[in-house]
């Protein structure tokens, strides 16, 4: 499932696309939603909120968009190849006079109004990559379940919204926690959070991502994707394991 910073770079680019423009085409093409046209509205904004997408429209509509394992969205200019995979895998179009921003392979759309966006996202912690991040009542939530293993915890999006497998497994290697140690026994909780949060920021404005500092295929994470292979420190070989539900 892509991380926060995925979706929160496609967040500002689409919101580039469609902020302050008025629909030309706007098709959702799940079943739920098939009779809605968004034809005609006008684009406020285009938010992230953790891994979930907030397209709010000024007649007081919001339509969330959340990628899962496989969905994504593609700007093109009118009249470009549409290149994000067959054409039954689109799940939306939202198209103004320059910009067409596809959706593919989209999960849990819905259309609620602004006012009640809580209803879809309101049982996420706080978001961090937010402007409203608020790192004392991540701990808090965190601390809240002492005895949850810290490697399932740090991706319980209601501790804490945007973290995925990437940040969970560099963060916690970089402040040389174990995924399996309970929250109650991380040394300093304060600290790992922060390093996920400093990861984060530090790629939100590039779609290839790197925790070491090297932009190099191969070289770019400490133990991610790096199964088998020898750590960069003390070479020993990373070892893959199955953590959460």
């Amino acid at each position: 499932m892509p991380e926060g910073d995925t979706v929160w770079l496609a967040a500002q680019r689409m919101n580039t696309a469609l902020a302050g423009a008025t629909l030309r085409r706007g098709e959702l093409r799940v079943p739920q939603l098939a009779a809605v046209d968004l034809t005609g509205a006008t684009v406020t904004e285009v938010v992230p909120r953790g891994k979930h997408m907030l397209t709010r429209l000024a007649d007081g509509r919001t339509l969330r968009t959340h990628y899962r394992m496989d969905g994504s969205w593609h700007i093109y200019r009118p009249g470009s190849r549409w290149r994000g995979g067959p054409g039954h895998d689109v799940r939306a179009v939202l198209a103004t006079d320059e910009y067409e921003c596809v959706g593919y392979r989209l999960h849990d759309m819905r259309i609620v109004p602004t006012s009640a966006e809580d209803e879809l996202v309101g049982h996420l912690g706080p978001d961090v990559l937010g402007s409203d991040w608020d790192l004392d009542e991540a701990l808090r939530r965190l601390r809240a379940h002492p005895d949850e293993q810290i490697g399932v915890a740090v991706l319980d999006q209601r501790n804490l919204a945007g973290i995925g497998n990437l940040y969970k497994v560099e963060s916690l290697f970089l402040t040389g926690v174990n995924p399996w140690a309970r929250v109650a026994d991380v040394p300093d909780l304060r600290a790992l959070v922060e390093r996920a949060r400093t990861l984060m920021l530090a790629n939100r404005h590039r779609p290839a991502q790197s925790t070491t500092g090297e932009t190099r295929r191969g070289q770019d994470h400490w133990v991610a994707g790096r199964t088998g292979r020898p750590c960069r420190r003390c070479r020993t070989p990373i070892l893959l394991g199955d953590q959460g539900p």
